[in-house]
């Protein structure tokens, strides 16, 4: 899988984008500048600016980092990053963890890929780069023989909360996971009161969690250094949508 060649036009400048893994330590830093920017600088988060302008933590070496870089210009433009089982075994956890006990996952830990960080310039929210991304979370679950993605699905709380109290109080029953598949938040988002007027705008990543099939594990986390709750998702391939099936995991 290092060299992938799935490509696309993205539509803004008709760009060829290249997806593929990053594969030095160059371009690990690359995708952490982006992430960065978009993260850190985009978002206002001064708690977390550094002196090296890089989003970096422990979890890093011991991920793959998809990367969809822009021939034309030769900037990486999307990143996703991915902690398979034996990344996880070797530093002890999954990312998830962190914010949620996964006590009852201990069956299947073998079976998991965390996904996250995902990232994309701004300048190239098309659908083309994430579409390129996925293809790549899917060639490394087929590589890694797993049969579930989880990970977090943020939620702004630039508004205090209410967005993300409307989301999850609109989730539909069959939007969350059966009771053998739940978590509990370490530090729980405080849910407030449903406003049923309120329009709930609901993040792009989240959307397409549920859109392929994928469930809400359990209340909401808070992370206070990204100013978010967090959604534990999960998505059995078994559960996978057919377009989505038929588009992301060919034999």
């Amino acid at each position: 899988m290092r060299q992938l060649t799935e490509s696309a036009n993205d539509t803004p400048n008709f760009s060829k984008l290249q997806l593929s893994l990053a594969s030095t330590p160059d371009e690990v830093r690359e995708v952490q500048r982006l992430r960065y920017k978009v993260f850190i600088e985009t978002m206002g988060l001064s708690g977390l600016e550094n002196a090296d302008g890089l989003d970096k933590d422990e979890f890093d070496a011991y991920c793959d980092h998809l990367i969809v870089r822009d021939s034309k210009t030769l900037k990486i433009v999307g990143t996703y990053r991915v902690l398979g089982p034996h990344g996880a075994r070797q530093i002890g956890r999954y990312y998830s963890e962190t914010e949620f006990d996964m006590a009852r996952f201990a069956n299947i830990r073998g079976q998991l890929a965390e996904a996250g960080r995902a990232c994309i310039h701004p300048d190239y929210r098309s659908g083309a780069v994430i579409m390129l991304l996925w293809a790549g979370l899917a060639a490394f679950m087929r590589r890694e023989r797993c049969e579930y993605l989880i990970g977090c699905a943020s939620i702004s709380l630039a508004d205090g909360g209410q967005n993300a109290t409307a989301i999850f109080n609109g989730l539909k029953p069959a939007d969350m996971a059966p009771v053998d598949y739940s978590v509990t938040p370490l530090l729980p988002f405080p849910l407030g009161e449903a406003d049923p007027a309120y329009q709930t705008t609901i993040p792009p990543l989240l959307k397409g969690y549920l859109r392929a099939g994928a469930w809400v594990c359990g209340l909401p986390a808070w992370d206070p250094d990204f100013h978010c709750a967090d959604l534990f998702v999960l998505l059995p391939l078994a559960n996978l949508d057919g377009r989505y099936a038929r588009h992301y995991v060919k034999e």
